[in-house]
């Protein structure tokens, strides 16, 4: 495991914790983080030495932010064992994909990506959990090089904490992603920074109940991380953006022009189709 945070040690957890892995392995950077990772359960053992975390894995899992991800895979490679399996978590898959697969091929090893819809705002090892993965979909991404062994270990690791595996290509896994996960955050960061900014009066905030407490859990989350997810995938979430202002625009016109028929439709079929969604009316992923 490179990196234990959040996810790294969720997944730790969940191998150990299930007994499907001989060894979990963590990689960590700071060294009050190998004591906390093997305390907490995350990890058989944690390390500061990328050698000691490589030397003779099977499977490597990069769970750090993806600017991190190459740098560390290019210091990685003369430690890769001919025929390792390394995967990631990453939110962005095609940059990845791109620049990761023909890197890990010089070792000898094979890359396969993987991104697990799962997660929190919380952040480090502190906040993982066992069951993160459970009844999740996790998507992962083969290309036309990738080696068919390789692909199914991956997809293999992640049913074997629980997780629903779908195949998607790296550039329809971005596209959707911008829409449905990049996207939201988005809105949450905009609509925390609008009603709560420095202008607003005192008591804004002891206005801001359930609905803005939902709508802005998100915006919590690690600015790193969401500054890398939104600039490797720039261009599919621009189109997001637009399509979002667009509809924003419709409603803006409709409620300036007090068309009561055209705000009722704006909100009534919002609610139907997230109450189809909440039913599992969409296609349900592979098992």
């Amino acid at each position: 495991m490179i990196g234990v945070g959040l996810l790294g040690g969720s997944l730790g957890l969940a191998l150990r914790e299930r007994g499907r892995a001989k060894s979990v392995v963590g990689f960590v950077r700071r060294a009050a983080s190998v004591a906390e990772c093997e305390r907490l359960g995350a990890v058989d053992l944690a390390t500061r030495d990328l050698a000691r975390a490589v030397a003779k894995a099977e499977l490597v899992v990069l769970c750090t932010p993806l600017a991190r991800m190459r740098p560390l895979v290019e210091t990685m490679l003369p430690l890769l064992s001919p025929g390792a399996v390394v995967t990631d978590v990453g939110s962005v898959k095609g940059s990845v994909v791109r620049d990761l697969e023909a890197l890990v091929a010089r070792a000898g090893a094979h890359f396969v990506g993987s991104h697990p819809m799962a997660g929190s705002e919380r952040m480090g090892v502190a906040a993982a959990r066992a069951d993160l993965f459970a009844g999740a979909v996790c998507v992962v991404t083969p290309t036309r090089q990738s080696n068919p062994a390789a692909v199914r270990q991956v997809e293999q690791l992640w049913q074997a904490v629980g997780a629903r595996r779908l195949r998607l290509s790296p550039a329809a896994h971005d596209q959707m992603v911008s829409r449905s996960s990049h996207l939201p955050h988005v809105v949450a960061a905009q609509l925390t920074n609008l009603v709560l900014g420095p202008k607003r009066p005192r008591a804004q905030g002891l206005l801001c109940a359930n609905g803005f407490r939902d709508s802005t859990r998100i915006a919590a989350s690690s600015p790193e991380m969401w500054r890398d997810i939104a600039l490797a995938n720039r261009e599919n979430l621009l189109r997001a953006l637009a399509g979002f202002a667009s509809g924003l625009r419709d409603f803006q016109r409709a409620l300036k022009a007090g068309d009561a028929r055209a705000v009722s439709k704006f909100f009534a079929q919002a609610r139907k189709r997230r109450l189809a969604w909440a039913r599992g009316a969409g296609a349900r992923p592979a098992e």
